[in-house]
């Protein structure tokens, strides 16, 4: 598998988590937490989990959402699902 096929496009993804939290890209920084700053909770947190699980085709679990606290923690995670898939 080549490397341009497993690449994630990081605002790519700023676009769609900006879009499920109905949020202005500038707002969803690199390093913004999602809890804390950005105000998300369970339901948008699963409505997040199901938008990357089909743009990107990986399945993310409880603890992989645990993980994905932030934007780059997410990429992080998120390239490394599609790079196992």
């Amino acid at each position: 598998m080549n490397t341009d096929s497993t690449a994630i496009d990081l605002e790519d993804l700023r676009t769609t988590i900006a879009e499920v939290l109905e949020l202005d890209t500038e707002e969803v920084t690199d390093d913004a937490r999602f809890v804390q700053d950005l105000g998300v909770d369970s339901l948008l947190a699963l409505e997040m989990q199901i938008a990357l699980e089909e743009q990107y085709g990986v399945h993310l679990t409880e603890a992989d959402l645990g993980e994905a606290t932030t934007l780059r923690a997410t990429y992080d995670l998120v390239t490394r699902k599609v790079a196992a898939a």
